[in-house]
């Protein structure tokens, strides 16, 4: 950036990620305004996903070996928890948050050393994900749905601060989840085994990178502990290479929703996760060359509101091709 605005060298813009005196928060503020009025639309989904951002050293604040799930590996470098908004008219990244590993949070003198505040204690994925959606919600973010990976619905507390909103949801579960087949309490696992081998819809839930995500999808009605007319189902989908891989989520909604607009709710998942990837070198996101804090919330939240420009920009170039 600094080469293409002329400059000698890069450290005004290091100092102005670093030292220059400005709040990310207000910006990230900015940035989900701009995005409610340009890329809201009726039946938004609000996604929680995760990424990784690979990270050389020690003193970066932050990182360390940590599990990458996007990749399914183990890394060094940084997680990164983000709150998307998905449409019609695209998707951007609302909000985020730096997932602190245990050995930072108890080791004080080194999170001072990186500009970590003196009351960020450790906290899960889904622990971080809960004040995002609270001020998407409460800033008026139009998203019918919400849906994330099973990391957050094996996460009990998430899932009960939805029904509270109350906020419909497609959350993937793992298969030591228990959900309620009439008065009896069943494991997903034990659920899957005996799942019937007819009565399976073939749907695409998004585009992937080769085209159309081809899956069989089926649903069962779950007990409800929740007020009328709310419903919980079982959404269970499998895989047309591998028909014994069986994957399941808990979807929470009022009637009548069908079960291609399900589908397409957990489909929105994968493709906000491609979106993320994509963004990595459409806009940087994980090319940040800083080690603090607060230069780290600084890179993301510009380069979140870079995408999003991207995404503004592609919405009406569609909107005139239409």
């Amino acid at each position: 950036m600094a080469e293409v605005c002329g400059e000698p060298t890069p450290y005004g813009f290091q100092s102005w990620l670093s030292r220059a005196e400005w709040d990310a928060d207000a910006v990230r503020d900015d940035l989900r305004t701009s995005s409610r009025q340009h890329l809201g639309a009726p039946n938004g989904v609000l996604v929680l996903d995760e990424t990784g951002f690979l990270k050389k050293g020690h003193h970066s604040a932050g990182v360390a070996r940590q599990y990458r799930g996007t990749v399914g590996n183990v890394d060094h470098g940084h997680i990164g928890v983000f709150l998307s908004a998905a449409s019609r008219l695209g998707y951007a990244l609302l909000d985020r948050d730096l997932s602190l590993p245990q050995a930072w949070t108890d080791d004080r003198e080194r999170c001072r050393q990186g500009g970590i505040p003196e009351d960020r204690r450790v906290a899960t994925k889904p622990q971080l994900a809960q004040p995002m959606l609270a001020r998407a919600v409460a800033a008026g973010v139009p998203a019918t749905w919400g849906t994330g990976d099973r990391v957050y619905g094996d996460h009990r507390p998430v899932r009960r601060w939805l029904e509270a909103q109350p906020q419909a949801d497609v959350l993937a579960v793992s298969g030591k989840a228990y959900g309620w087949l009439g008065v009896q309490q069943r494991q997903v696992n034990t659920l899957l085994a005996s799942w019937p081998v007819e009565g399976w819809t073939r749907l695409s839930a998004g585009d992937g990178a080769q085209g159309p995500r081809w899956d069989d999808w089926r649903g069962v009605a779950l007990a409800d502990p929740v007020a009328p007319p709310w419903r919980r189902w079982l959404l269970v989908r499998r895989s047309l290479s591998e028909p014994t891989d069986l994957t399941a989520s808990v979807v929470l909604a009022p009637p009548p929703p069908t079960l291609e607009e399900v589908v397409r709710v957990a489909g929105s998942r994968w493709t906000v996760e491609s979106r993320v990837e994509a963004a990595k070198g459409e806009v940087g996101l994980d090319q940040d060359e800083v080690r603090s804090w607060t230069a780290w919330y600084r890179h993301i939240t510009l380069a979140m509101w870079a995408l999003a420009r991207l995404t503004v920009m592609r919405a009406g170039t569609m909107a005139v091709e239409a």
